[in-house]
């Protein structure tokens, strides 16, 4: 099974983004992790779709959305319109999420559905063999830098278990707190893709960090 490491550019040097972006391009990284924020879902505002479509310029790689929006439906064509491959909604803005999911693919992307730390698993039993992907959120979402949640090894599990009983190919995401030092565990337990934001970034040699994430994630 592939192991996908997605450095998140909310924590890049936004002055210097394209030069981040580039090194990314060079790494052994697999996805770009754009996080959206609006203010109102989470307390901080983060890319608009102007950022997101001159980031598409220069990444060679699977851009990696995930929506931290409140009535995410009304921009899905917009992000579909500016680059992103995968579309991440969150269980907790979406009322509708069946259809949601179906607007996303609709649209030609895959569709993946966050779960906040205190949002259960059980909630997906009925959409779980509709979804290309599954983020569980390993910090509470709004900001980077949080120390990583233990609860996530259960809920990881509590996922996989889901999946293998439900046939779906959903794959597993972990966004927050990921490290050196979990990322081996975490891979373990089953986890597909790690968005890894400060650790990388704040790195003194972030393509050599990527490079070792991608060696403990593969095993």
């Amino acid at each position: 099974m592939n192991k996908f490491i997605a450095p998140s550019l909310l924590a890049a040097d936004f002055g210097n983004l394209q030069r981040d972006i580039e090194m990314i391009n060079k790494s052994d990284a697999d996805w770009f992790h754009i996080d959206v924020m609006d203010g109102v879902f989470v307390p901080n505002i983060s890319f608009g779709m102007p950022v997101i479509k001159a980031i598409k310029k220069h990444a060679k790689k699977t851009m990696d959305v995930h929506l931290m929006i409140v009535d995410p439906d009304r921009f899905i064509g917009d992000f579909k319109n500016v680059g992103a491959d995968i579309l991440t909604v969150h269980y907790e803005a979406c009322p509708h999420l069946h259809r949601t999911v179906q607007a996303i693919k609709a649209q030609g992307m895959k569709a993946g559905v966050s779960l906040n730390p205190h949002t259960p698993i059980a909630v997906l039993e009925d959409i779980i063999a509709d979804l290309d992907l599954v983020l569980i959120m390993s910090v509470n979402p709004g900001f980077g830098g949080q120390s990583f949640i233990e609860n996530t090894y259960k809920k990881v599990a509590q996922l996989k278990s889901l999946i293998e009983f439900s046939g779906s190919n959903a794959l597993i995401e972990v966004d927050g707190g990921v490290t050196d030092e979990n990322i081996e565990e975490l891979s373990n337990a089953g986890v597909d893709a790690f968005v890894a934001g400060n650790f990388v970034f704040k790195s003194k040699n972030p393509l050599k960090t990527i490079s070792e994430l991608k060696k403990l994630a593969t095993g």
